[in-house]
């Protein structure tokens, strides 16, 4: 089981449901590993705080260059930040990595960045890597005003990728939100996949507390044969 983690923005919890959702699969005795191919914005010890919250999350021995083939220091645009040091995203290696994974765990999550169509090199953006890997997508929703319209749009750039969507999750990013299980239900209603849980707010994001409130199973029963 191998999925492409998606947010409808950039920081709205990719990481957090990512290192949940291996949490989850973990606990039923599952070998997982986490993958963030493209970082930008490092630590004091030259490593991403997502890659290292992913290699936390994982039951099987990875390094960081498996799970984080390119992280660059400065949080800006990955092609900008890229262009900077002179280096240029290639696929190939970030596919050999996936590989490397795939070959040790029985579920994979990779972790894209920001939203959907983030650029990664001179022609090619996120969307375009996740087709490459061609794997399924899970929808980070970022429960924020304006979510609807993003999480709508983000939809049908998947779709529009040939990609299927697996299921969404919804963040809840602000305790005090308006409407929020309005607007749940609105997503429920348009978005034409399992809704996988609704990770309540947390001042203090835990994963292993989030892995509690979603449904994995919905997951399995999503796959094209079960369908």
């Amino acid at each position: 089981m191998r999925y492409f983690v998606t947010g409808t923005d950039t920081g709205v919890g990719k990481t957090l449901v990512s290192c949940a959702l291996l949490h989850a699969f973990a606990a039923q005795g599952l070998r997982v590993a986490g993958m963030k191919p493209v970082s930008a914005g490092c630590d004091d010890d030259d490593h991403n705080e997502d890659a290292k919250q992913l290699r936390s999350a994982c039951n099987v021995l990875a390094s960081f260059g498996q799970i984080n083939p390119y992280n660059f220091y400065h949080p800006i645009a990955p092609h900008i930040a890229a262009r900077n040091v002179g280096v240029r995203i290639d696929f190939a290696r970030i596919l050999t990595s996936f590989r490397e994974l795939t070959a040790q765990a029985e579920v994979v999550m990779v972790e894209g960045i920001g939203g959907f169509k983030v650029p990664l090199n001179e022609k090619q953006d996120s969307a375009d890597l996740a087709q490459q890997l061609d794997l399924p997508v899970i929808l980070v929703v970022g429960m924020r005003l304006g979510c609807l319209n993003h999480a709508l749009l983000t939809a049908d750039a998947i779709a529009g990728y040939g990609l299927r969507l697996a299921g969404w999750v919804a963040n809840v990013l602000n305790a005090d939100m308006p409407a929020l299980r309005d607007n749940i239900a609105a997503l429920e209603q348009r978005l034409h996949a399992p809704l996988l849980g609704v990770v309540e707010y947390q001042a203090s994001p835990d994963a292993r507390m989030a892995a509690a409130q979603l449904n994995i199973g919905l997951l399995k029963n999503n796959e094209p044969d079960n369908a």
